[in-house]
């Protein structure tokens, strides 16, 4: 088939795909007709835009560090405990199974999964918790995961350059994050750019403040990243001898499970048959516009996060050597930021990315954000090697087989 008759020919298949979406999807669901981004793009070929936004967080280079970044267990050579690339496929997995009995938007759940935890930097919470106190120190806003993974895919990949994501899904990565107690989620909509970035600020100076997702496929996601590691952690830790089964509060374990399969498949159901009502309801009714658990499962997944947080993430056993990755993180950053500020251009930094950045990028950050996005950016191995390297104590791995 020759290209102009390639091209008459993909034209009318995305305008075909657009108005399927019109057809089939829920009232309230985010057409991909909708999405907005930063800067506009000639469309070629018949992908619609959230589908690209997926693909392209698929082959960012920060998607490719998943691969060796801690998500709760960390400095343990068992070849079975989760890491954080596992944990953003089961989250994608988990929305568009939720997305697809609501009638929503898969492409865009998928897109936000994909991308929603590509800012954590080395050892999970932990070590988000340590640099956080490190960019406070060094005159920077609070560090936040979530405010990292738009920064990377903003600004950061591509030389600088960003890859120009759609709103809806920078915006529902800016907004998975937090607890949701009251069982039920509502999207915040009619959000634009300015409003984004005006979010973005504010979140950066107030790191308690709660944001909504513009979207209910930002809902989704949120609500299913609860889903994908409440149980999942449990089976980890009973891998690694922390717990046991039968430890798990036996309320949680009659009305949800004893296992990470039942426990993601009663939630999921119970999230679905809770959310029925967005399938029918029209685009502006306001009242039906939320997606959320029966009130009885609600109270026993909050009672099960509290059992998680007691018996795992603030289980010591969790967090082994901690106090010396800290002195990693401080001897580090103050290394790179001393190269950036005497010889950026000859620095471990600038030789590693720096001097491949835009020149926006180079602009636009001060000498402690660009070494904050270097240290954000590292796998655990890498940034115990850099450690190594500078003449720090580093942790050693701890072989666990259960």
């Amino acid at each position: 088939m020759g290209q102009g008759k390639e091209q008459s020919y993909l034209g009318p298949l995305l305008a075909e795909l657009n108005e399927l979406e019109r057809q089939q999807f829920a009232p309230l669901a985010c057409l991909s007709s909708q999405g907005l981004r930063r800067r506009k793009e000639t469309v070629e070929g018949f992908r619609q835009v959230f589908s690209q936004d997926a693909d392209r967080i698929l082959h960012a280079k920060a998607y490719t560090r998943y691969i060796d970044k801690t998500q709760v267990f960390s400095l343990i050579d068992n070849d079975h405990i989760t890491h954080r690339v596992l944990h953003v496929q089961l989250v994608s997995r988990i929305g568009r199974t939720v997305g697809r009995f609501l009638g929503l938007n898969e492409d865009l759940i998928e897109a936000i999964a994909l991308g929603h935890d590509i800012g954590h930097p080395p050892f999970g919470h932990e070590g988000e918790r340590i640099l956080d106190i490190i960019c406070r120190e060094n005159g920077l806003d609070s560090f936040q995961h979530n405010i990292q993974s738009v920064q990377f895919l903003d600004r950061f990949e591509r030389k600088g350059r960003g890859w120009n994501l759609t709103l809806q899904v920078l915006d529902g990565i800016l907004c998975h994050d937090g607890e949701t107690h009251a069982g039920r989620l509502a999207p915040e909509r009619d959000r634009s750019f300015e409003g984004f970035n005006r979010l973005l600020r504010a979140k950066a100076k107030d790191p308690m403040l709660q944001l909504r997702p513009m979207t209910l496929e930002g809902c989704v996601v949120r609500l299913a990243d609860t889903i994908a590691y409440i149980g999942r952690d449990i089976e980890d830790a009973i891998e690694l001898g922390l717990i046991d089964r039968r430890d798990i509060p036996r309320r949680c374990r009659q009305l949800l499970g004893a296992t990470n399969g039942t426990i993601v498949y009663t939630l999921v159901a119970d999230l679905i048959q809770n959310s029925r009502h967005v399938r029918h309801a029209s685009a502006d009714n306001h009242e039906l516009d939320y997606i959320g658990f029966s009130t009885e499962v609600a109270e026993a997944l909050l009672q099960l996060k509290a059992f998680n947080y007691e018996h795992i993430y603030r289980n010591p056993v969790c967090k082994p050597d901690f106090s010396m990755i800290h002195r990693c993180y401080g001897q580090l950053f103050s290394y790179y930021l001393d190269q950036m500020v005497c010889n950026p251009a000859s620095s471990e930094v600038g030789r590693s990315f720096l001097n491949s950045m835009d020149l926006s990028y180079i602009a636009s950050h001060v000498p402690a954000a660009v070494v904050r996005d270097y240290l954000a950016g590292m796998t655990d191995d890498f940034f115990l090697s850099q450690a190594k390297k500078i003449g720090c104590d580093i942790p050693e791995r701890t072989c666990v087989k259960n």
